[in-house]
C-alpha cells in the first residue's frame, strides 16, 4: 500500500479536466489502485464550486465522501493557517492565496505529503514542514 497522498485542488482540476502531467497521473494511480488519498474541507469546497451541472456535482460529492477526511475545529485550523502565513511574511515569502496556507496546514498536521500543480505550495514548503511530492 502507497502513503496517504492529499491532492491538491490544482490536480483534482487537471484531472477532471483530462489534463495529463505527473500530478493528475498520479491521482488516476492512486484512484484505480485504491491508496490512501486523504482531502480537507477548502479543497473538496474548491473541487465542488467548479461544477456547472447537478448531476455531476452529485456524483462528485458522493465519491469524494469515499475518501479520508482530514479534519479539525475550524478555529484551531483557519488561527494555524493565519499563523502559518504570517510567519511566511515575516520570513519574506508572500502567499497569493491564503486558503493554501490552509490546505497546507492540513497537510503538515497529518504528516501527509501534498501533491499539487501550484507554486504557492512550494514557497510554503520552503519555509515550513510542508513536505510535497517530488517529480524530478
Amino acid at each position: 500500500m502507497s502513503e496517504p497522498i492529499l491532492f491538491d485542488t490544482s490536480v483534482w482540476i487537471d484531472f477532471i479536466q483530462k489534463r495529463e502531467n505527473p500530478q493528475s497521473n498520479l491521482l488516476k494511480e492512486y484512484l484505480l489502485k485504491n491508496n490512501p488519498i486523504c482531502l480537507c474541507p477548502p479543497i473538496i469546497q474548491e473541487i465542488l464550486q467548479g461544477f456547472k451541472m447537478e448531476e455531476q456535482f452529485e456524483k462528485m460529492k458522493f465519491s469524494l465522501y469515499q475518501l479520508i477526511l482530514l479534519e479539525c475545529s475550524h478555529y484551531f485550523g483557519n488561527v494555524s493557517a493565519a499563523t502559518l502565513y504570517y510567519k511566511l511574511r515575516k520570513m519574506g515569502i508572500s502567499i497569493k492565496k491564503p486558503n493554501d496556507c490552509l490546505i497546507a496546514w492540513y497537510a503538515i498536521q497529518n504528516r501527509v505529503k501534498l501533491c499539487h500543480n501550484d507554486l504557492d505550495f512550494d514557497l510554503i514548503a520552503k519555509g515550513s514542514d510542508l513536505q510535497i511530492v517530488s517529480f524530478e
